[in-house]
């Protein structure tokens, strides 16, 4: 099938709960690929085959699969709806030529939906919405729609009604053709009868018809002066109207029915088909310079017929061995082709190609653009790499990843687990770009960071169970420096004697506080030779040393200047050692001396919440020291901007939701140094004391 306007690139992404992957698996259903539905509340969905998604009932990672309908292939994503794994969320928008945004007919907009929807916009991802649940206590359809313009500003075009709700929910009326599609019982979604619209709806489905045929004729100026006048326009006239508002992000076809229940779902595909953009429609993938990342004002033309342009999006290990995920943007890719990897210069062969059908595979031996596809055993590629032709170098728009939020410390079980912990670490970094992993140059150990504590949790669960690493998973840890706030001058002398040469070095000095972010700085205004000069580095060298634990918690000390200004030597018994040793001296002595003081890591914190929340959101940041620089209102939130202590940040998402009922979300990332207050650094100062003696 090599004809491009026959494909369609979706995605189906909501709120978790909303029915996504139930909505995967009758998509598969009806479109023949399986034949015994799974149920997710049974843990034996097709998509979710992770055992901690089976157990969970959530989607952690999105699944890939490829199905065909009315002589269309769907390649369908389905992904995550919780908010520790939006960013499988965000690199799926990349590479789709649309989506379905699924909401639950009883819960309506919901927070997640919020922000994949706001993913989606920035994407710009045509849509259709699909009210799901509509069988379920509670739901409302009208209500569900309403919340849509407002909560996401969004302009639904409802394409059909439903006939009943909750458990009298038992079809729907296609609102563009005047047509009721009403389901059986036996809960077969081929068993539906097609009838006239139920008279108890005439009229609404006449004022939905006349609204529908009034947003799309606005698409076509010759058209809405037509219809102006008095004209109908044909089906087909409208169809191409609904089209192209669809690909300009000007309305969403909204449409209804039950997942589970498996009414409505047709129409739905039918959408995909007539509404949704294939890859040619797309605005292609702009190009950027590879050392800058700025735009180079070329694209990635959709053709078979170009040089290949391909995007890794996703890397996942599984039991087939390592699978790196691929959008064709341009070109071809054949089994025992070389291609380069942009980003590493390095070529690589390609080997095995499947196309996916979430956990089974089928071997490929050519794809082409607008393909999604899988490559086992890619060596050096990483998310977000671009795979080209080595004739024609290019860099596609790379993916920017939040970063991460939270970190713990851990460490295996036992002595032996270090290296398998290592390696099982490597490959889950490659796998998630929100997951890092970097070792604490203070205590030596093992620090994860990840987007919040579920998504933690997770990692550390995949590494107990798919690696058979068991950990010790320490407390969060806060990074605290030490410095001066006095200038103090000084004397220090070292002598020591016990037969045959003794050791002497006497040296006179000032200690200041130095600039912010100088680190340590030493000077030397000796004159007349009471220190030699070649001393001098010893005696720079000596202090450097302290440098790295200070005399308050043993945190290295920051921002500190010296200045040897006299001093003495002895013709026999001074050597650079004793100088050394007498720097060394005169730190501990004059430390204390100089103001020691605690400074903690402040972060630079941005908040985005809705306005209902926002005077929460300020005091709950002001009660953890934080400072409030500014606050820029949007469509669908206000995002707050401010500066608050890292160790005050601790358990931070789960109460920012708590109070935004679940919207709420922040990222943080380390602004600088600021001083402790008192009581906050007497409490450092014994805990790290505590910590020495039971050492």
């Amino acid at each position: 099938m090599a004809d491009l306007s026959k494909y369609r690139n979706i995605g189906i992404f909501a709120h978790v709960d909303a029915g996504k992957t139930t909505t995967t698996e009758r998509i598969l259903k009806l479109t023949g690929k399986i034949h015994k539905t799974g149920e997710v509340h049974d843990g034996e969905s097709t998509t979710d085959f992770m055992e901690q998604e089976a157990e969970r009932g959530i989607t952690i990672q999105s699944a890939a699969v490829t199905c065909e309908w009315k002589g269309h292939r769907l390649n369908v994503i389905d992904t995550p709806g919780h908010v520790d794994f939006t960013v499988e969320v965000y690199r799926s928008l990349k590479v789709l030529d649309g989506g379905i945004g699924v909401f639950c007919g009883s819960g309506g907009v919901e927070p997640q939906s919020e922000t994949n929807w706001r993913y989606a916009n920035e994407s710009e991802v045509a849509r259709c919405i699909f009210v799901n649940k509509l069988d379920r206590m509670g739901a409302d359809f009208y209500r569900v729609v309403g919340q849509v313009e407002k909560v996401l500003g969004a302009n639904p075009l409802v394409m059909t009604l439903p006939i009943g709700i909750e458990d009298q929910f038992t079809g729907v009326v296609d609102v563009l053709e005047k047509k009721a599609y009403i389901w059986d019982e036996t809960g077969l979604p081929e068993n539906y009868e097609i009838t006239d619209v139920p008279a108890d709806m005439v009229d609404k489905v006449e004022e939905y018809h006349e609204m529908l045929v009034e947003s799309a004729v606005e698409q076509d100026d010759d058209l809405m002066e037509a219809y102006m006048e008095g004209e109908e326009p044909s089906l087909e006239q409208i169809k191409a109207c609904i089209r192209k508002g669809t690909r300009d992000l000007a309305f969403f076809p909204t449409f209804c029915g039950s997942a589970f229940k498996n009414k409505g779902m047709q129409l739905v595909l039918d959408a995909v088909v007539d509404y949704l953009p294939s890859p040619t429609e797309v605005d292609p993938q702009p190009l950027t310079d590879k050392d800058t990342g700025e735009p180079t004002g070329e694209v990635a033309t959709v053709s078979a017929d170009e040089p290949l342009k391909a995007l890794a999006f996703k890397i996942m290990d599984d039991r087939f061995g390592a699978l790196t995920f691929i959008r064709i943007y341009s070109g071809r890719m054949k089994k025992g082709d070389t291609v380069l990897n942009s980003a590493t210069g390095k070529t690589e062969r390609i080997g095995r190609m499947v196309e996916m059908q979430a956990d089974e595979r089928n071997e490929l031996t050519e794809a082409q653009a607008g393909d999604i596809i899988a490559v086992v055993g890619m060596k050096n590629v990483q998310t977000g790499h671009t795979l080209c032709d080595p004739k024609h170098e290019c860099t596609l728009e790379a993916m920017i990843f939040p970063d991460p939020v939270i970190s713990i410390a851990v460490a295996p079980k036992d002595k032996g687990g270090n290296e398998k912990m290592g390696i099982a670490i490597g490959k889950m970094v490659a796998e998630d770009p929100s997951f890092q992993v970097e070792t604490d140059e203070d205590s030596g150990e093992t620090i994860l960071k990840g987007m919040g504590e579920l998504h933690l949790d997770i990692k550390v669960d995949i590494l107990k169970r798919t690696y058979g690493v068991e950990l010790v998973v320490g407390q969060p840890q806060v990074a605290y420096r030490e410095t001066i706030t006095q200038e103090v001058e000084d004397s220090y002398t070292h002598k020591k004697q016990s037969g045959g040469s003794g050791q002497f070095g006497k040296i006179d000095y000032r200690i200041k506080p130095g600039e912010v972010g100088s680190g340590f700085t030493f000077s030397s205004s000796v004159v007349g030779g009471n220190v030699p000069k070649e001393f001098w580095p010893a005696v720079e060298k000596g202090f450097a040393s302290m440098m790295e634990e200070g005399v308050l918690a043993g945190f290295p000390v920051l921002d500190v200047e010296v200045e040897l200004f006299d001093g003495a030597f002895h013709a026999v018994d001074s050597s650079a050692i004793a100088f050394e040793i007498a720097a060394k001296g005169a730190f501990r002595q004059s430390i204390p001396k100089a103001g020691a003081q605690l400074l903690e890591p402040i972060m630079k914190v941005d908040v985005f919440t809705p306005e209902d929340n926002v005077g929460d959101v300020i005091g709950d940041l002001n009660r953890r020291r934080g400072m409030i620089k500014d606050q820029e209102a949007g469509a669908m939130g206000v995002r707050i901007k401010g500066e608050v202590p890292l160790s005050e940040m601790f358990g931070y998402i789960g109460h920012l939701r708590t109070i935004t009922s679940g919207r709420g979300q922040f990222s943080m990332e380390f602004s600088h140094y600021a001083p402790c207050p008192q009581n906050v650094a007497d409490t450092v100062i014994a805990a790290e004391k505590e910590k020495k003696a039971a050492k």
